[in-house]
Formats: structure tokens, sequence, C-alpha cells
């Protein structure tokens, strides 16, 4: 399947600063990509040299066959078919629903941007308020009309830059489902960029984990989660600990986290390593003989999050439900399972 984006040895500049180096990355048609990373790590500045609005300094970037930047020539970001999901999705507000989806539709027939409207108010949900103004709308509503403002003219790719970062987080949750959803009905190619984890989780089908202006990690969100090729996307990703303990011969680990299969741990580890524990790899067991002492831990509605300290002084999370209420100071009976856990080399 050809590629629908392809970003080659992408290198943009400000003054003496190189803000993003060499990077490469592609999605096919239809696909949902991400650029997730903390700020500052360059996501943003690779989102506007796509849209056309930075020039790069080495390597090229392609849309559907046609290269639209590289150092000699930068297509206007107006001539490219890309289409822009913002912040604060940019509503015009003197504008109706209607009228704002139908904005980059002018040069269009009335009749078809008549019919481009109701097809996009209808697959967005909105059918039954065109006539409102963004001010009467919720902010749910307002993201949907801004995603099918993008969609109408049919771009070859969707640009979606943090797009909920202004919406409450039950509402990010929901929405987040929701673009996914109306991305894949549409079959258009889209790349989002956030530091929010939960939402590259939920909308892509492949992310790009930035850090210092370079890709740490291209991967699927399972394999990036489950299978962090660094310690920088062990503990961006994820609520772990990274913890470093030694370790023998026969796979046992010298504090009392247990023993590990020697299937699982790398040829190139020493005897001692480092290994990522998440809150799912300890469990709460009334029955087991291992009790860990309860250094904190925070409510979170439906569970608790208790940091347990192990007998060499660091300490590991746990998550259990809510009704297994313990105090800080006393000990969490528990049970390890350690066929998961993430090991690196501590050199």
């Amino acid at each position: 399947m050809d590629n629908q984006l392809i970003i080659d040895d992408v290198s943009v500049k400000f003054g003496e600063n190189t803000v993003i180096q060499n990077i490469c990355f592609s999605l096919i048609k239809g696909e949902i990509g991400c650029l997730l990373g903390p700020s500052g790590c360059g996501k943003t500045t690779l989102l506007r040299a796509i849209s056309g609005f930075e020039p790069i300094l080495s390597g090229s970037i392609s849309l559907d066959g046609e290269e639209i930047s590289n150092p000699q020539f930068l297509k206007p970001p107006e001539a490219r078919k890309v289409g822009m999901v913002f912040q604060d999705f940019a509503l015009f507000p003197h504008l109706n629903v209607e009228n704002n989806v139908g904005f980059g539709l002018t040069k269009s027939s009335s009749s078809f941007r008549a019919k481009k409207i109701k097809e996009m108010l209808s697959l967005v949900g909105l059918a039954n308020i065109s006539k409102r103004y963004p001010h009467e709308l919720s902010g749910g509503q307002q993201q949907r009309v801004a995603l099918a403002r993008a969609l109408a003219p049919e771009p070859e790719i969707i640009l979606l830059d943090e797009p909920f970062s202004n919406l409450d987080t039950e509402l990010r949750s929901q929405l987040a489902f929701e673009v996914r959803e109306l991305l894949k009905r549409s079959d258009v190619t889209a790349l989002l960029v956030t530091h929010d984890q939960d939402e590259a989780f939920a909308i892509s089908d492949k992310i790009a984990l930035m850090n210092g202006g370079v890709i740490e990690q291209l991967d699927t969100p399972y394999q990036i989660y489950h299978k962090p090729n660094s310690l920088f996307a062990a503990d961006f990703i994820g609520k772990g600990t990274i913890i470093n303990v030694g370790i023998d011969a026969t796979g046992l680990l010298a504090n009392n986290l247990g023993s590990l299969s020697l299937k699982s741990i790398p040829n190139n580890v020493g005897n001692h390593v480092k290994l990522l524990v998440r809150p799912d790899d300890i469990a709460f067991d009334a029955l087991s003989d291992t009790k860990l002492k309860i250094v904190s831990k925070s409510f979170l509605g439906p569970n608790y999050l208790y940091n347990l300290s192990l007998d060499d002084g660091q300490t590991v999370p746990c998550l259990t439900h809510s009704h297994i209420d313990i105090d800080i100071g006393d000990e969490l009976p528990v049970k390890f399972d350690l066929r998961h856990v993430v090991i690196f080399n501590s050199n």
C-alpha cells in the first residue's frame, strides 16, 4: 500500500538551534498517526513543517506522491490539501455551524457546497443544530464542527494540534473515541500532536514518541506501552517505576520481588539491571506471605494506587480495588507477576 505522507530525513533549525533532526516517518492512506512527547520535543514544529508554515533545513516532505517541502522549495500552505483542527477550534464566531463547516468550500458550486455541508453535519451528528452559532455550542460540539470543517474540502491529510487540551477530562476521553471513529469512517489520513498518552493510545494506529527533536520510538500504541525500547520511553509512557536491582545466573533478584524467567532476560545485560515495574505487575493477594510496607497511596475512585517499599528501600506501585483500603505505614500482602516487566541494562 502506498504511503500518503512521507517525512524523509527532515531537520528544522531556529537560528543556531536544530529543533528537529533527521526525522523519518510515514503514514498510509486512512492511517492515524500521532506525534507524542513532552513540551519542547519538536512535535508542533514538525506539524507546522507538514502544513507549510515552517521551512525545513534538510530532507523532504511528500503528500500523496507529491513533494511539498524540501530545502529549496516550500509549497504554500493554502496550496496544500491539508485540513487543520486547532487547540481552540478556531471557529468563526459570526458564522453559524453550517457556514463554518462550508467555509473552505467557497469555490464550489452552491449545490455541491450545500450537499457537502449536509453530509459533514450528518457525519458528526450535528444536523439538528446547523443554525446555531459557536457561542451556543458545548466544547464537544465545537470540536465536532471544527473536524467537519477540516474534512469538508476532502483533504489528503488532517492535522490535529492538541485538539482536546481545552476540554475537561471526561469529555476528552469521550471525544477521543468519537474522533477516531469519524476519521476511520471518512478514510482520511490523520496526524495528531499531543503530550497526553491516553489520547495518543485512544486515537492512533501508530505513534512517533519524540524527545529532544528526534523520534525515540516509532511503533503501535501496544508495542510502545508494553515494549518500550529506551529508558525515556519506559519512564514517559504509563505509570510505572524504574528500579535498579541485582540479578544472579538463575534469574533471582536481589530484593524481595522474586525471580525472572531466564527467557525474558536479554543476553547483553550484566548482573545489574533496571526493571520497569508497572502497577498491574503487582497485585493484592490476601493469602500471600510477601508483605510490603505502604509508603503512600492515592485514591482514584474505583482504585487505590499504593506506593510500596521493597526491602532495599526502593518503591514500586500497586493498583488495587478501592475497597482494599489499608493505612499508610501498614503492610500490603502482594504477589508479583514478573512475566511482562521490561528489562534494561543498567550500564
